[in-house]
């Protein structure tokens, strides 16, 4: 994906004299790899049942008992579910290139930090998806075709849950798995607390408000929730969202009144991190509140998660219980103050390769 590309001439004689007849060996390559949670490939029932079916397959995702859960998942989940999940994917697709935004963006954001690398010809930037295409393997066997032994990580979620950037690790260990000559590998350690993340928050809040033809009474950190039980078992996403959540409010010198921590997108049944992002938008707006908005510290880019559910379905929830402004910002994604984020974490996890 990067613009320079030197070839692999010079890489290839680091082996030393090869023996005759011996295949072409590409070596010395670096590659950055993109993470992200994933998407459908269409809007239809089928591509959101597809990907359904992968994302709730997984047992870090769903840690039920298979024999409990399968039922459930190939029974009334599968069945029920994809089609309003589609609608709901059908009102944020970007129908210029047929893609969800989320893909739109994680492209941009590998197009861009190739860019930033176009001098270092040591350097390729792929990107991939948990779920869905472009798969992990796909862009894992495009490095190595670049020539790339060494892997560099980038899994694009903040605050670590075993929930997302552990399931992605795993993903690009199983792509290893089938792989003879196996890179050498690291991955990024979650940023929640990075200072250039805090900075690059807080520039991208103060510059959205200020576009505003209001000012907001409150505005929510939305994170996407884990089920409580996760949380109890060990997981540190609850502690890693409420620091970025205080630190960004310390960086704006807002109090906790002003800056409120919630989480959203619940699945099932069962008990998930709290306050719930819905209820406490409906419990706002009874209680007087006219103004607010809402960001999501926890997302990298934009997806149907920010789109569809915060920007759509939260949004509708405020005014219909007595709101009367309502503004989402939006997530850092391919913006400058996003990317700088991304080299940031690159740049210093690179320590020792280049």
């Amino acid at each position: 994906m990067n613009p320079a590309d030197n070839g692999s001439a010079g890489a290839d004689k680091a082996l030393g004299p090869l023996p005759d007849n011996h295949p072409p060996v590409r070596i010395g390559k670096i590659g950055v790899l993109l993470v992200n949670l994933g998407t459908p490939d269409g809007t239809d029932t089928a591509s959101v049942r597809r990907y359904l079916r992968e994302f709730l397959s997984d047992p870090r995702v769903i840690e039920l008992n298979k024999l409990i859960w399968n039922p459930i998942l190939y029974g009334a989940v599968l069945t029920t579910r994809p089609p309003k999940t589609a609608a709901n994917y059908k009102k944020i697709w970007n129908t210029e290139r047929d893609e969800s935004p989320l893909r739109t963006i994680t492209r941009g954001q590998a197009q861009k930090l190739a860019s930033v690398f176009a001098n270092e010809p040591r350097i390729r930037v792929e990107w991939g998806m948990r779920y869905g295409n472009p798969s992990i393997r796909s862009a894992v066997d495009r490095l190595i075709a670049e020539g790339c032994d060494r892997i560099l990580s980038v899994p694009l979620y903040p605050q670590f849950s075993a929930t997302t950037t552990a399931t992605a690790n795993d993903q690009l260990y199983r792509a290893l798995m089938k792989i003879r000559h196996m890179p050498t590998v690291r991955s990024t350690p979650p940023y929640h607390d990075e200072p250039a993340y805090i900075d690059a928050l807080a520039a991208s809040i103060e510059r959205h408000l200020a576009s505003l033809d209001f000012e907001p009474e409150i505005v929510l950190a939305s994170y996407h929730g884990i089920p409580k039980a996760y949380f109890e078992k060990g997981d540190p996403y609850h502690c890693h969202c409420l620091k970025t959540s205080r630190l960004l409010r310390e960086r704006l010198g807002w109090s906790e009144d002003r800056l409120m921590t919630t989480f959203q997108s619940r699945f099932g049944a069962q008990e998930w991190l709290q306050p719930y992002t819905d209820r406490t938008v409906e419990k706002l707006a009874a209680d007087g509140v006219k103004r607010i908005a809402i960001v999501n510290p926890g997302f990298s880019a934009d997806c149907i998660e920010t789109l569809e559910e915060i920007d759509g379905e939260v949004r509708e929830i405020f005014i219909h219980a007595g709101g009367e402004k309502f503004a989402h910002i939006p997530c850092l994604n391919d913006s400058e103050e996003g990317m700088a984020v991304i080299e940031n974490l690159v740049r210093r996890e690179l320590g020792g390769w280049l």
